[in-house]
């Protein structure tokens, strides 16, 4: 127990350091930039936007400083995520899973757009009440973590599964697909997408078969320019890894600390049957 309260504390001290960076960092002092031929952008309006910003990081800063709660990741695979998420704020950063790190990642991506699809309404109100302006939508897979291997089985047959057509808004036919997203999830381009979610440690769980899939299809279609860049957990398990390694691609995989993986995916530049 002694060991795990100093990890929490070592894992705290790691996040409101982050956050005090984050409030000193170059990104919120740019030059301005004209919108126009002449014409200067609102500076009210640019002071309001900071204002509110720091406000987000120094409410992160104590909501931090005190909790007991432990990050689901360590101090090392947090900072594979936050650097590029600074490199790239504000930014599209879509997150599979709720949780105790959720605010720090709202915070330090405060003028983009962060959004947390969870699969567990009464965990999603729990958040929401001591964190209410997260932006959360509630997702119903259609995957047990018990079918992971009968799932692949169906990925090879399922014409409407392959990469040559890969799509999820009413994609029924393809379990993989999430197909009953917010419009949303389908509309924005993702710059950043981390799965962290859904639950995926007993047989009746969901898993991450198709959060990893579908985030797979995201990229792919991305139509603007520049990669997604997609941050996978837990790829210690079975499951994770085969997946991984089955939709995002060994070529594509950048960084590997502790048990994270991070990938960057470019656009789908031929139309294949297979995504790897």
């Amino acid at each position: 127990m002694l060991k795990l309260a100093i990890v929490g504390l070592v894992c705290t001290a790691l996040i409101i350091s982050i956050l005090f960076r984050m409030s000193n960092n170059s990104i919120l002092c740019r030059a301005p930039v004209l919108v126009g031929p002449g014409i200067l952008p609102d500076t009210n309006s640019t002071k309001n936007d900071d204002i509110m910003s720091q406000q987000l990081k120094v409410d992160a800063v104590l909501h931090y400083a005190t909790s007991r709660v432990i990050p689901q990741q360590t101090l090392d695979e947090i900072k594979v995520s936050f650097d590029v998420l600074k490199s790239l704020t504000p930014c599209n950063f879509l997150v599979f899973g709720l949780g105790h790190d959720s605010f720090m990642w709202a915070s330090i991506n405060p003028r983009g757009t962060t959004l947390f699809l969870e699969e567990d309404p009464k965990w999603v109100k729990a958040v929401i009440k001591d964190v209410p302006f997260l932006r959360t939508n509630t997702v119903n897979y259609r995957t047990k973590l018990s079918e992971a291997e009968k799932l692949i089985e169906h990925y090879h047959k399922e014409p409407d599964c392959s990469a040559k057509k890969s799509f999820l808004r009413g994609n029924h036919k393809c379990k993989l697909a999430l197909d009953m997203l917010s419009n949303e999830v389908y509309d924005k381009e993702w710059d950043m997408i981390m799965i962290d979610g859904p639950k995926g440690y007993f047989d009746k769980a969901p898993g991450r078969m198709s959060a990893i899939y579908s985030a797979a299809v995201m990229a792919r279609n991305r139509k603007g320019s520049g990669i997604t860049h997609i941050f996978l957990h837990d790829v210690d398990r079975n499951v994770e890894k085969v997946y991984a390694e089955l939709f995002l691609c060994r070529k594509n995989l950048v960084t590997s600390v502790g048990r994270l993986w991070h990938f960057e995916i470019p656009p789908a530049s031929n139309v294949t049957n297979d995504f790897c």
